[in-house]
């Protein structure tokens, strides 16, 4: 992860957090840093799959265009849900939603758009991905980068675990999406870096050939 903040405050805190012995000093810090830059939202987090693969077999230039096809695919999606586009990272998104109805929802959009698409190209060309999706209070740095807990949860299902046209969804944030969503899930339970997680599948639909 990166810290590059554009704020001077934030820069100035951070390092004075550093250098502080005192734990209330510090508290306050970290209060002020939560109030400025603190949201709950549901982090988004996309992984394009088979990157070394790819990569070894066609080089990177081709895979790079792929990663350029797979932005300009998701990020109308993300903003058409009420999500933004954090930031784009090698071949990952880190986006975030007001809550995870949204999230879930724009995850299976893209899914279909993604499939879709791969009807349209070469199988050298196909994109797919793995989508891990949770909720909580996060920091958001100048608009440009993602911290926290639900952040963490969220890579570890997008990047690790997921597989290739998955969406996970920790219990947490699933349990907080309404019946009437008629969104359902496949309940499972990982243990991953010392972390035990439980989570759903998101169940949907994949668009037929046509």
């Amino acid at each position: 992860m990166r810290i590059q903040p554009n704020d001077p405050a934030l820069h100035e805190i951070l390092l004075n957090y550093a250098q502080e012995s005192d734990p209330v000093k510090r508290k306050a810090m970290e209060e002020r840093i939560w109030q400025r830059h603190g949201c709950e939202v549901a982090p988004l987090v996309l992984d394009m799959s088979g990157f070394s693969l790819l990569t070894r077999k066609y080089g990177i230039v081709h895979y790079l265009s792929m990663i350029r096809r797979m932005q300009l695919t998701v990020e109308p999606i993300v903003n058409g849900y009420g999500g933004r586009v954090v930031k784009f990272e090698a071949d990952n998104c880190f986006a975030a939603f007001p809550d995870p109805t949204a999230a879930v929802r724009a995850a299976i959009t893209i899914q279909h758009a993604l499939s879709a698409a791969n009807l349209l190209t070469g199988d050298d060309m196909d994109i797919y991905a793995a989508i891990g999706i949770d909720y909580g209070k996060i920091l958001i740095l100048d608009d440009e980068d993602m911290f926290g807990d639900a952040v963490n949860r969220a890579c570890k299902m997008g990047e690790d675990i997921g597989k290739s046209g998955e969406i996970l969804i920790t219990k947490e944030a699933m349990d907080m999406i309404p019946e009437d969503a008629q969104i359902s899930g496949k309940p499972l339970q990982f243990n991953i870096s010392g972390l035990t997680m439980s989570a759903y599948q998101i169940i949907y639909q994949p668009r037929k050939e046509e």
